[in-house]
């Protein structure tokens, strides 16, 4: 695969090994900056640990990863300016949704007027300012999840990496979770690498595609490659629906 030699993150020759079983194996790609990456595959095909060794939380077996030009292969996760979102929200119960949000401001020693400022316009753009004051157990799963995603988002990270952040959620729900991702993903010009099992959810969030399927990485050029691949499941995803739609030849049928 050729690689662009400006590509906002590039990742080339990614190996990695449990127990002498392979994860990943040669996986090699690039992201432009303000672009969203869809991951897609099944349970235990490596998704979560690819996005935990580009996060640095776990270390690969060989290969680089380079941002803006910068290997940062080696480096800790907190000197990464990367930021994961774990499937569940993980807020801290005894805070407020604003401190919540505001909780990494405050860490790195902003002041109090910009704190506010900052974490108001970020509740605004997530539909969360009615609920500024309350403690994370009286909100929804789906605005706690909102919560989550303020926080990480309110530390402008150079790269977010999201983990089936709706997964648990309900269908209703997570479908208004994938408008509000992809309105704020316009807004904040985010750059982002989005793992899910959900073939219309990849689609749906991704400005490209790519499918992890034995540990190896596979991107389409565009969308409409990704469509017309017969591994990728999505002729038998419109097969389905369209037969559910079409009408019964059985005369019996009621």
């Amino acid at each position: 695969m050729n690689l662009a030699p400006d590509a906002f993150l590039r990742v080339e020759g990614l190996e990695k090994r449990f127990a002498g079983e392979a994860v990943l194996h040669a996986v090699t790609f690039d992201l432009a900056e303000g672009r969203v990456l869809s991951v897609i595959g099944r349970s235990g095909c490596g998704k979560t640990t690819l996005l935990r060794i580009i996060a640095g939380l776990v270390a690969g077996d060989a290969g680089s990863i380079h941002r803006r030009g910068l290997d940062i292969t080696g480096l800790p996760a907190e000197q990464r300016g990367i930021v994961y979102l774990y499937q569940e929200p993980l807020l801290f119960p005894h805070l407020t949704v604003f401190e919540n949000v505001a909780f990494g401001l405050r860490l790195r020693g902003m002041t109090s007027p910009e704190i506010d400022t900052r974490v108001t316009r970020m509740l605004e753009s997530l539909d969360l300012l009615e609920h500024r004051d309350k403690a994370p157990s009286r909100i929804s799963g789906g605005q706690r999840q909102r919560v989550s995603f303020g926080r990480a988002l309110i530390l402008a990270p150079s790269l977010l990496l999201l983990d089936e952040p709706f997964s648990s959620l309900d269908t209703d729900t997570r479908a208004q979770m994938q408008q509000l991702f992809k309105r704020v993903a316009a807004e904040y010009a985010i750059t982002a690498i989005f793992v899910t099992h959900d073939l219309k959810e990849a689609l749906l969030l991704g400005d490209r595609i790519a499918t992890l399927r034995g540990g190896r990485l596979h991107t389409y050029p565009t969308k409409a490659d990704f469509i017309a691949d017969p591994e990728a499941g999505v002729a038998e995803e419109i097969a389905f629906w369209s037969a559910l739609g079409a009408p019964s030849s059985d005369p019996d049928a009621a």
